[in-house]
């Protein structure tokens, strides 16, 4: 079907009024900020999406993407439950069951326990996983990735947020502040429905961005429209990304990324069936299991309940998530962070202190720079030379005087930056 409005930057029409609102809106969903590194940038990266496929191709009433963008912000479901799935590709090489032993060595550190949420959920930055995800308002949450002979859950459910991996028995628990109680949490970890998918994509949206109706789609049995998010400049690793949007509650069912580089989407997250009833009350309890090692975190501080249920929360006036990493957060503990240019063509750049690419030799006698070097392409240029590790979607320099330039941008456009702060 084709689009509903030509490819223009969406809140172009409408009275002033409303294209302040929606303006305001996206000011308040967060700016959009790059990650700042390829090798912990896998789980930032999913909150970017678009390979739509869809089972039909409803006939709805004509909608505008301004109108549409105010349909999600809008959207005051407070119950649901379903199953996602949940595809990413990044193109990153293959170490050899090292991402396992890195994703281990993070749990450990953050508390011994592999239920850990802050690292388990990271595992959906890569592969295809299947998520069962249940709502019920702003203090009741729970997702469950289902794996093969084992299930990983996290349940939120009023002052308690309780971890559980079955396939090694343990429990993570952590409770809520006080002062947080009834309040809208704001969650840091991976993103895991199409929802919260969606509100990182929308803070993207301003003048270097196209956004468009293009057209329906029929998703987990429900009538949806698409929306289209295209950057309108050149040099960006992000090709399209789609968002199909419930037409009758404003929920975004599905959400996916493909990449300028074409192929596979980067990330693709839908529903494969979804229901927007009242969960039963059981659904959000949980007992440990006899035997289970428990291991008690701090506060939600440490973790706030699992992503892209922090929408659920009052109905009236639905507000658009605050919750996006600034740029003071990721410029904790980094010399001198700074962004070059703007919109999708974004560069974070900072300094390491002059600790560029490992030489020598490692303990086992394997060359490391050898090692580091054959992941990524070296370059020169007015800044010297240095080292572009890339994946599918973000890409890194890092020059030999420990410069780092990150981005969702090329190659070329990450050489061309290190040039001109030369």
């Amino acid at each position: 079907m084709a689009p509903y409005e030509s490819d223009r930057t969406a809140g172009a029409e409408g009275s002033p009024d409303e294209a302040d609102d929606v303006r305001a809106g996206r000011r308040k969903a967060a700016r959009y900020v790059v990650p700042v590194a390829v090798v912990g940038v896998a789980a930032a990266t999913i909150g970017l999406v678009p390979a739509l496929a869809d089972s039909g191709d409803p006939s709805l009433p004509k909608i505008t993407a301004q109108q549409l963008i105010e349909k999600i912000a809008k959207s005051d479901v407070q119950q649901l439950s379903g199953t996602v799935k949940v595809s990413t590709d990044l193109g990153l090489p293959s170490l050899g069951g090292l991402e396992s032993g890195l994703l281990s060595g993070a749990t450990k550190g953050s508390g011994g326990s592999s239920a850990d949420p802050q690292s388990k959920l990271m595992e959906l930055a890569s592969g295809t996983h299947t998520v069962r995800v249940a709502a019920d308002g702003p203090d009741k949450a729970k997702v469950s990735v289902l794996e093969s002979a084992a299930e990983y859950s996290v349940i939120h459910n009023g002052d308690d947020v309780w971890a559980y991996d079955s396939k090694s028995n343990e429990v993570y628990h952590s409770t809520a502040p006080a002062a947080e109680k009834g309040q809208e949490k704001a969650p840091k970890d991976v993103p895991t429905t199409p929802k919260e998918l969606a509100d990182e994509a929308l803070k993207s949206v301003d003048d270097t961005t196209s956004v468009t109706v293009d057209g329906t789609a029929q998703v987990a049995g429900r009538d949806a429209y698409r929306l289209l998010i295209k950057p309108k400049q050149s040099g960006s690793t992000v090709g399209a990304i789609t968002v199909a949007v419930d037409a009758k509650t404003g929920v975004p069912l599905k959400f996916t990324l493909v990449p300028t580089s074409g192929g596979a989407a980067v990330v693709d997250a839908g529903f494969t069936q979804v229901d927007f009833a009242k969960p039963a009350a059981s659904t959000f309890d949980f007992t440990p299991p006899k035997g289970a090692k428990v291991t008690e975190g701090k506060d939600s501080k440490d973790f706030k309940g699992p992503k892209g249920f922090e929408h659920f929360k009052d109905s009236k006036g639905s507000k658009a998530p605050e919750s996006a990493p600034t740029r003071g957060d990721l410029g904790k503990g980094l010399d001198g962070l700074k962004t070059i240019g703007k919109g999708w063509s974004t560069i974070a750049e900072f300094d390491t202190g002059g600790q560029g690419m490992p030489s020598g030799s490692s303990s086992e006698g394997g060359d490391v720079s050898g090692f580091l070097n054959s992941l990524g392409d070296h370059v020169k240029g007015k800044f010297g030379s240095g080292t572009v590790f890339s994946t599918r979607l973000v890409n890194a320099l890092i020059t030999d005087d420990g410069k780092v330039y990150a981005g969702a941008v090329t190659k070329d456009a990450l050489v061309k930056a290190a040039n001109a702060a030369h």
